[in-house]
């Protein structure tokens, strides 16, 4: 790996420290001794070609998937061998490639449960969410950071366009309060339009908790990381600012190789309209 720069301050702790996380199936090595650390408050994305591991070390970190070997921290806290539950309560949430959210319930019944689960209730029916105030206003709020229009409240979930089931997705992320959120291709799916509205979203959301970005859009990526590593045959080959990894060689060989040598067009398309890649 090449680390292109260092966090501005060396005294900071990460929030996120993964270290030689390896995962195979069979044998395919899906991630090779990955080693990231996220450092508190910033937007950390992390960009390859298709097939590279970015989904299979979002699993990782998630807890969905169990390692073969490596060391995960959140917050200080060793999660290695944590459940998906444990490591939500150490401080990590997460978005979904798919929209996760409950179709059949209404916009405000997804935000009230999602606050009611995260501030530690026990459901009681003593204390119906339609009564209680404290949850009513906890979800609203949510909402508002999330530009969740209160008009979509009594609206089925799944009934929204999908611009508006990502932004109530990041509001029951953060209903948890995480130290660390992990958002898998949040714009998957989208037209520029609403990617352009998710990605002010994002960017307003900046320093409520640190943010790994796994995308394909390179215009959201150079937009709003603070820091990008490249992940290519499940290592990552470099680590740097935006205009460090844009003017990366090794980037560049592994994005788009020889200048004859097609690449899947999902990055070529992205990189090269964005200019993301231009000297």
């Amino acid at each position: 790996m090449t680390a292109l720069s260092m966090a501005n301050d060396t005294d900071t702790v990460p929030v996120l420290r993964a270290r030689g996380l390896v995962k195979r199936y069979g044998a395919l090595l899906a991630t090779d001794g990955v080693t990231l650390d996220l450092m508190p408050g910033e937007i950390h994305a992390l960009i390859g070609p298709n097939g590279a591991g970015k989904s299979t070390l979002i699993h990782l970190l998630a807890g969905m998937t169990k390692a073969d070997a490596g060391s995960l921290w959140v917050a200080g806290r060793d999660v290695t061998h944590a459940s998906v539950r444990q490591r939500v309560r150490a401080g990590l949430s997460r978005s979904y490639q798919i929209t996760n959210i409950f179709q059949g319930m209404s916009v405000l019944d997804n935000l009230l449960l999602a606050v009611q689960a995260c501030d530690g209730s026990n459901f009681s029916l003593w204390r119906p969410r339609a009564r209680d105030s404290a949850l009513h206003d906890h979800a609203r709020l949510l909402a508002a950071d999330c530009a969740i229009d209160s008009a979509l409240f009594s609206r089925p979930a799944g009934t929204l366009p999908h611009g508006e089931q990502r932004k109530l997705e990041f509001a029951l992320a953060l209903a948890s309060h995480p130290t660390v959120l992990l958002l898998d291709e949040p714009m998957a799916g989208m037209g520029p339009d609403e990617t352009a509205r998710l990605t002010e979203l994002i960017d307003g959301l900046r320093g409520r908790a640190a943010m790994l970005l796994v995308e394909h859009d390179m215009d959201a990526v150079f937009r709003l990381a603070d820091r990008i590593s490249v992940l290519v045959y499940g290592q990552i080959i470099a680590t740097g600012t935006p205009s460090e990894i844009r003017a990366s060689a090794a980037v560049r060989e592994a994005y788009l190789g020889e200048s004859d040598v097609p690449v899947p067009g999902d990055v070529q398309d992205n990189a090269r309209s964005a200019g993301a890649w231009s000297c």
